[in-house]
């Protein structure tokens, strides 16, 4: 934003995480009000268009998706995971959901012994069209995560011409969100109330 130093910044992105953690936890009816939105996304053009598609699996107070991916995986197309490696997230083509079990922090994430089958792997240049979590959006597509990056990191490596959409509470919008040079906007935001066209990648 502009003028703001670099603490400025970092302390206005955690109050917004704050309040955001405190507005999604406090949020009714998660189940119901996911399944409109995951919805709302799976009747995107851009998801009729894409072939290989990554979907998140909710943790915690996220909009929850993973009563969707059994339609998802009968629908024909290929559906891809990210799951964390040292830091980096990493991308596996699911193909039932008996690939999963609960993994650390109780996150349900690919086996182990299926995660080095060579043809489980796959790039984020593979991915036509990329549901993005986070903690904290803005109308415009701005987006806060955790803070970690590992979002940001595989963002960078997608291409131009996948589009990012990012699944969100209405409790989870802010007015603004402080962006910096790495960030990276949103395609569009889908809620529970709304389908906001974001400022997406330059180029």
């Amino acid at each position: 934003m502009d003028g703001a130093t670099v603490s400025e910044l970092f302390e206005l992105k955690n109050a917004i995480r704050k309040q955001a953690h405190e507005n999604r936890r406090a949020q009714p009816d998660k189940d119901e009000v996911s399944q409109r939105i995951v919805d709302r996304f799976m009747q995107l053009e851009e998801y009729n268009a894409a072939n290989t598609i990554m979907f998140y699996v909710d943790v915690r107070d996220e909009v929850r998706t993973r009563q969707a991916l059994p339609a998802a995986l009968a629908s024909g197309k290929r559906i891809v995971v990210p799951y964390c490696v040292d830091g980096e997230l990493e991308l596996f083509w699911l193909e039932d959901m008996n690939e999963l079990e609960l993994g650390m922090y109780r996150i349900l994430e690919p086996k182990n012994e299926l995660r080095l089958v060579a043809s489980k792997r796959l790039q984020p240049t593979d991915l036509d069209l990329i549901m993005v979590p986070g903690v904290a959006f803005d109308r415009n597509g701005g987006r806060t995560g955790h803070g970690k990056g590992y979002y940001d990191k595989l963002l960078q490596h997608a291409r131009l011409n996948a589009p990012l959409i990012a699944l969100s509470f209405e409790c989870q919008l802010f007015e603004k969100i402080p962006a910096e040079n790495h960030d990276i906007y949103m395609d569009k935001v889908v809620t529970e109330d709304a389908v906001y066209v974001g400022k997406g990648r330059p180029g």
